[in-house]
């Protein structure tokens, strides 16, 4: 353990390493709360029985499905370029995302538990090239470990939000080693850029938001067919990714909007699938007709909220329905990305707790691309407002696609920027090859 390292990390270092006798029980307790993935639960502690493709390998980490699916993009182009990638996330949604959307030569991992024995048995098998972390998913281990063995580390899309910048002030030591191991730092905005900057990071650059050119969500067309089918002719909101508080909310809105749109259909998709039954549980409280999609049922005429409790659909009821509401937001959560709903030609409605995606958001609202409801009244008002007006949501629709289209660009912006890093591993393969 380096002793030149702040009194924090040090201390971090000898206790992930003291609790390693515990990740047995703490493993299985996650299993039983559907948290980790039982025929791959080992890879938490560094092994695995996929085999390290022969030469360099580019290594992207991600949290969860959010950062995952805004590195597609990047993973495509890098494979353009014969590159191997190694893909890791904490979650067993983000996993099943890639397993879904990602192509199968990309190796997805399960990022090991942060212990320096579990990160040393990830690092001498995959043994990567470079490798990337994506937002601000830093576990200090991990970082460290890389550092030591010389592995080039890039964050892309760097994000440090208002709320996270005082706390990591006060710990200024502690984030400042880990910084300093990155060679660079490629933020979302000139707001995280200066974060970062003031934080430790000793090379930023703005490259801007990723998920601005994440493409559009893909639906499978027969399933789409059929739920297109089973609505036909009825006004649809569609609240996506939603979290606890929220449907509570929703629910008096669609209680109140259909005395004026009597045949209304409202779909939940709630952020975390699981949480379905106990949502079906309080729209039936209310007298209203739930109906699951997790059961494999569709609404029928009766209908007033279907619970869409799957994974990978989003793209389905974002082409499904004209008027979005982004969970999130009317909770303190900070707001889900909007980008794919703004892709798919929704106008979307939000809360005001959006800090997550707070300059995405700001762009929009400011051109009137999406719109604001801060109360339970303004929620009524403005999903009423884009139900009954064809030109409204039109307006809405025009002006978002439009202020995506002007922020896009930071994928290639970052190609850019990791070029020299590209560069390098492609000498390695060519090396290998030889």
């Amino acid at each position: 353990m380096a002793s030149g390292l702040p009194i924090a990390l040090r201390l971090y270092q000898r206790l992930s390493t003291a609790v390693v006798p515990l990740a047995p029980l703490l493993i299985k307790r996650r299993l039983s709360q559907g948290k980790e993935d039982a025929v791959r639960a080992a890879e938490r502690r560094g092994l695995t029985h996929d085999i390290r493709p022969r030469g360099p390998l580019v290594w992207i980490h991600g949290a969860s499905v959010g950062e995952v699916l805004a590195a597609a993009a990047l993973v495509e182009r890098l494979r353009a370029l014969d590159l191997r990638i190694l893909l890791t996330s904490g979650t067993v949604t983000s996993a099943a995302v890639v397993g879904r959307r990602f192509p199968p030569d990309v190796i997805h991992q399960y990022v090991p538990y942060d212990a320096p024995r579990f990160v040393a048995r990830f690092l001498d098998h995959w043994r990567p090239s470079l490798a990337l972390f994506i937002e601000s998913d830093l576990w200090p281990n991990l970082i460290l470990a890389s550092s030591a063995r010389r592995v080039p580390m890039v964050l892309i899309n760097g994000r440090m939000s208002q709320r996270s910048f005082p706390r990591w002030q006060r710990m200024s030591a502690t984030i400042s080693a880990l910084l300093e191991r990155f060679d660079m730092c490629l933020a979302q905005s000139r707001a995280d850029a200066e974060r970062f900057a003031a934080l430790g990071s000793p090379r930023v650059i703005e490259t801007g938001n990723l998920k601005l050119d994440v493409p559009a969500p893909p639906a499978d067309p027969g399933r789409f067919e059929r739920l297109v089918a089973a609505t036909r002719g009825r006004p649809i909101i569609v609240a996506a990714s939603t979290h606890p508080g929220e449907e509570e909310l929703l629910l008096e809105a669609q209680h109140t909007l259909a005395g004026y749109f009597p045949s209304l259909l409202l779909v939940i998709v709630p952020r975390h699938p699981d949480r379905g039954m106990s949502i079906a549980q309080l729209v039936a409280a209310t007298g209203l007709k739930p109906s699951l999609r997790s059961r494999e049922e569709l609404p029928t005429a009766a209908t007033a909220v279907y619970v869409a409790d799957t994974m990978g659909e989003l793209g389905l009821f974002y082409r499904l329905s004209p008027v979005v509401f982004m969970g999130g937001s009317l909770v303190e959560h900070g707001g889900q990305n909007p980008i794919e709903a703004v892709k798919l030609g929704a106008a979307i409605v939000h809360g005001p707790h959006v800090f997550n995606f707070g300059d995405v958001y700001d762009c929009l609202d400011r051109a009137g691309g999406a719109r604001l409801a801060d109360s339970r009244e303004g929620l009524i008002n403005q999903l009423g407002h884009l139900l009954s007006d064809a030109g409204a949501r039109e307006r809405t629709r025009n002006q978002a696609q439009g202020v995506v289209e002007q922020l896009g660009g930071a994928l290639d912006r970052t190609l850019a920027a990791l070029e020299p890093y590209l560069l390098q591993v492609r000498l390695e393969m060519g090396a290998a090859n030889a």
